[in-house]
């Protein structure tokens, strides 16, 4: 990834493709309220865990609002992951997630979904569907990277530096996997010790 960052601008949202600013107004307890709000997609993400390297497989990608925010993130380290934007079932997305940001045919059997939950509860309130699955070199296709204009690298992170990874505060990362290690750590290498 080249990281070179040139012409970064703001301007007003108008005909949005993929988030749609809201405003709210209700009532609560007597007290009249207002809020602000997008709405957008539910998504799909997956923890990929490399059984021969004993590492995750992470994507690395630009993100403009992450890099708003503070300009020394470069890219965020993230879960594979996509919207849901298709007419097809969850785990299909996820299925073909794996294979355009990743370049891995991972069979739909062998993904395993762990448990939903609501992102950007202030802002969006979507829900996010995490999963999980092994891969290995067999399953490789292609290099990966995304589609279209995506630029997505990966990355593999040995489980061994899963916890100096979660509480790097230089690497800016999303709770979804932060939660997925945890939930490896806790469910699967709990499973395959006893």
């Amino acid at each position: 990834m080249k990281n070179i960052i040139k012409d970064f601008k703001i301007s007003p949202l108008r005909d949005t493709n993929f988030v749609h600013p809201l405003k709210f107004t209700y009532t609560i307890n007597g007290k009249q309220k207002n809020w602000e709000a997008v709405k957008s997609f539910d998504s799909v993400a997956v923890l990929l865990y490399e059984e021969e390297k004993e590492a995750f497989l992470l994507v690395k990608q630009f993100r403009a609002p992450v890099y708003y925010n503070d300009n020394s993130k470069l890219f965020t380290y993230e879960l594979c992951a996509g919207i849901v934007d298709k007419d097809l079932s969850l785990v299909e997305i996820v299925k073909e997630e794996i294979l355009e940001e990743c370049g891995y045919e991972v069979p739909i059997e062998s993904i395993e979904k762990i448990t939903s939950f609501y992102t950007n509860v202030g802002v969006s309130g979507s829900v996010q569907t995490l999963y999980f699955a092994k891969i290995n070199d067999k399953m490789k296709r292609t290099t990966g990277g995304g589609i279209h204009d995506e630029e997505i690298e990966t990355m593999f992170l040995e489980i061994k530096n899963y916890e100096d990874f979660i509480y790097d505060e230089n690497k800016a990362k999303t709770p979804g996997l932060m939660f997925a290690f945890l939930w490896f750590m806790q469910k699967k290498r709990y499973k395959e010790n006893n």
